[in-house]
């Protein structure tokens, strides 16, 4: 039996089965053409194969809970930073920067690597689950602004945020093209007051500086 490295049994496997999750996320960072193998993972996370199958029954259940884990971390990262932003108009800019951030980090490498090779149903729901989780805050913040058609707009905005991001795939750095980015939305976001009146500065990206 395995040694356990952690206070508890549930913990000790939380904590291995993370490891493979992060062993496999690295080697599809590496390499996006296929799906990496359940002795491969085990080996880059320290585990004999043997102990791979306790958590993984197959290479598709491995791909499975990657899915299961890539996209709600994306979407929590892009939702927490929004939630940080203290008016409409910087909410909508930082919904750009932590989808550019996840960009620069490698994310959208795993996730357009698991789009061309995890099994379709499973990825087309969660992204899906994931595009209407992203897409009601961004068209909140739009609406705040007392905006006629904030789903368009909303679309138009992810239209600039995915050309950045393909930019930053590319081999631009994050900051310059995100601050290209805040010199485009910035000043239409800037004069559009929030329909609640309130005023003051706005949140982590200043769009008046």
């Amino acid at each position: 039996m395995p040694r356990i490295t952690a206070p508890t049994v549930a913990e000790h496997r939380a904590t291995q089965r993370r490891a493979l999750l992060d062993a496999a996320r690295a080697i599809l960072a590496e390499d996006a053409s296929r799906a990496p193998g359940l002795a491969e993972v085990g080996a880059r996370a320290g585990l004999a194969r043997s102990s791979v199958y306790q958590y993984f029954r197959s290479r598709e259940d491995l791909l499975y809970a990657l899915i299961e884990d890539t996209f709600p971390r994306w979407s929590q990262r892009v939702t927490d930073a929004m939630e940080a932003a203290a008016t409409p108009g910087a909410r909508v800019l930082a919904y750009v920067d932590a989808n550019l951030r996840l960009v620069a980090e490698g994310e959208h490498a795993v996730a357009r690597a698991l789009a061309g090779i995890a099994p379709g149903e499973k990825l087309d729901s969660t992204s899906k689950v994931m595009h209407e989780e992203l897409l009601g805050p961004l068209v909140g913040a739009l609406a705040d602004l007392g905006l006629p058609d904030p789903a368009t707009t909303a679309e138009l905005v992810n239209a600039v945020v995915n050309k950045a991001a393909r930019m930053i795939e590319l081999g631009a750095e994050h900051a310059p093209v995100y601050a290209r980015t805040e010199e485009l939305l910035g000043p239409f976001l800037m004069h559009r007051p929030p329909m609640t009146g309130k005023g003051g500065k706005e949140g982590p990206h200043a769009v008046g500086r």
